[in-house]
């Protein structure tokens, strides 16, 4: 079985190093948040979950067939889900670009959902997670800090590839490779 979701990284520098320069920000409120590593930043098109090896040839092929344009994005505000009461994913918003990456999003689900071992439940929604929040400690500090973020700007990223990822857990971090890429046109 291979854990697998399909993606796109976060390949600007300036961007992951202004979501490094944010995470460090957060890291002085003193809240109990696992960061996601600068080196895995990525926006999931479509968690496919532990599938059959066998079903990975299947995925690539129907990614392989997909036709998209190439695209900029900018990344801009900061926020939670599912909400501030009870916040457990931090995250970063998309300002433009927002329609072209909802329609690849749609494309590429089209595409694989019978490949995922389950059921897609949750819509789509544009955002680069950016840390887990483990428990309440601190919660009026990020509360206070999302309000004064809202408006953040992150900077602009092309959208030039999308690609099947494997996921590796491990105590420290997830470990991601990828199976394959499909550069977009």
């Amino acid at each position: 079985m291979i854990r697998a979701f399909v993606a796109i990284d976060v390949e600007s520098v300036d961007v992951v190093n202004r979501v490094v320069e944010l995470q460090k920000e957060v890291l002085k409120l003193g809240l109990d948040i696992k960061f996601v590593e600068k080196e895995n930043l990525h926006f999931t098109l479509r968690f496919l979950g532990e599938i059959p090896e066998s079903r990975v040839d299947n995925v690539m092929r129907a990614l392989a067939n997909l036709k998209f344009n190439k695209f900029t994005i900018f990344l801009q505000g900061l926020d939670v889900f599912p909400d501030l009461s009870r916040p457990r994913v931090l995250w970063i918003g998309v300002s433009q670009g927002v329609e072209e990456l909802e329609k690849l999003a749609k494309v590429v689900r089209e595409a694989v959902d019978k490949y995922a071992a389950q059921v897609e439940r949750e819509e789509f929604v544009p955002h680069l997670t950016i840390g887990r929040i483990k428990s309440s400690r601190n919660m009026d500090r990020l509360r206070e800090f999302i309000q004064q973020n809202k408006t953040v700007k992150v900077g602009s990223m092309e959208v030039d590839k999308v690609k099947l990822k494997k996921s590796v857990l491990t105590p420290q971090r997830p470990i991601y490779s990828d199976l394959f890429v499909l550069p977009l046109t």
